[in-house]
């Protein structure tokens, strides 16, 4: 992934620019480095990619360097993911990430897996972002930062149901692991 990463991150300063409200495409080969047992690519390397998707967003609709120069970061506080069909070997593949909602706390990313216009696999994303000093960034700001208007980024209720189920306790919160089965 650092290979990988780094390739990104010269090709979003040279590439094309785009907005946040926009659909990052963002174009990966699947390396030997990335099969499992089964010789298809592995199911958290899809994981690894969606973050470089979501960076590839970030940098080259410009949201990057600001967030970074106000000490801001993101964190994923939950994702689910579907798949497809597989990805195999030296096959080449595009993440399309976009954003798609905004509540009070978070915001929320669809990625897609596509290759020859097809989806092999679909993920949602619900990441907040975080103060190097301290706390979590106000969803105003940060939609300010990014240049959205809340109002236009509902999000969609089948997302609010997914991100209401499947939430823990807070790191304040007491989350013993018992099991009802």
């Amino acid at each position: 992934m650092f290979f990988r990463l780094v390739w990104l991150s010269i090709r979003a300063r040279f590439g094309e620019r785009i907005q946040p409200t926009d659909v990052a495409r963002t174009t990966f080969r699947v390396w030997p480095t990335d099969l499992d047992v089964l010789m298809h690519m592995n199911n958290g390397v899809y994981l690894s990619i969606m973050d470089l998707g979501r960076i590839d967003l970030m940098a080259r609709s410009g949201a990057w360097p600001r967030l970074q120069k106000r000490g801001y970061y993101p964190v994923v506080v939950s994702s689910t993911i579907t798949y497809r069909r597989s990805l195999e070997p030296w096959q080449k593949f595009i993440v399309e990430s976009a954003i798609i909602g905004l509540d009070d706390k978070a915001g929320y990313v669809e990625q897609r897996f596509v290759r020859d216009g097809e989806v092999y696999a679909r993920a949602i994303v619900k990441a907040r972002f975080l103060k190097k000093s301290g706390g979590t960034v106000p969803m105003d700001e940060l939609a300010e930062l990014f240049g959205l208007d809340p109002a236009n980024y509902p999000l969609p209720e089948w997302v609010r149901e997914w991100s209401t189920r499947a939430a823990l306790p807070t790191r304040h919160e007491p989350a013993p692991s018992t099991w009802e089965i």
